[in-house]
């Protein structure tokens, strides 16, 4: 259903798909492969409440970029140390998963490109919007964020600081990204890495 949305980008040298792991791999092999454009990763992590990990306070990205959920924060009454002490156990594990997923590969060249930022759906939108304030040191020429379903008012939020925002689905109530899709169990690393060679292979294939 999303890919079809995205159809005006398929076919063009420039377009890079770039998924937020894990949900968003498989998401985004999906875009991918329709869009006939070549999938990498692009690693930011959530920044989860203690003890309610599920619900984002903020998200970080390669570049010390962090981005803070200030209704959450304060709402909490979440003290800036804690914010700080989550997000350097969480910058471990993204410098893991980028190592992970992609090994010696170099990361990817967006500089001057349409980049489509692929995740498995929006609540809060901080994840995504910690990734889209990384990926514009990089210098894009364009910036889509595409997921399957989202709160639509965090779409719309999104819309003021990209190019183009495309959320297939916004159902109300929302309840959680979870809770539209048939399986929702979650992916592996194995599962990444696997997607990720299949997409290389496949890009190869169609440069043939």
């Amino acid at each position: 259903m999303l890919a079809q949305e995205l159809m005006a980008h398929a076919k063009r040298d420039d377009v890079i798909v770039l998924a937020l792991p894990r949900g968003g791999v498989p998401v985004a092999f999906e875009v991918a492969r329709a869009l006939h454009a070549p999938l990498d990763v692009f690693v930011v992590r959530k920044l989860g409440v203690p003890g309610h990990e599920e619900l984002a306070m903020g998200a970080i990205a390669s570049g010390g970029v962090l981005v803070i959920e200030p209704s959450v924060v304060e709402d909490l009454s979440i003290p800036m140390e804690v914010v700080l002490d989550v997000a350097a156990r969480e910058e471990q594990e993204r410098l893991r998963r980028e190592s992970e997923y992609r090994g010696d590969r170099p990361a990817p060249d967006a500089r001057g490109r349409t980049v489509i930022l692929v995740d498995d759906g929006l609540a809060t939108g901080s994840t995504m919007r910690a990734a889209v304030a990384a990926l514009k040191k990089l210098q894009p020429a364009k910036i889509v964020v595409a997921v399957p379903v989202a709160v639509r008012s965090t779409c719309e939020e999104l819309a003021e600081e990209v190019d183009e925002v495309v959320c297939a689905r916004t159902p109300e109530p929302f309840y959680g990204v979870g809770e539209w899709y048939a399986d929702f169990s979650q992916t592996t690393d194995e599962e990444v890495r696997e997607l990720l060679a299949r997409a290389e292979r496949e890009t190869a294939h169609q440069q043939r």
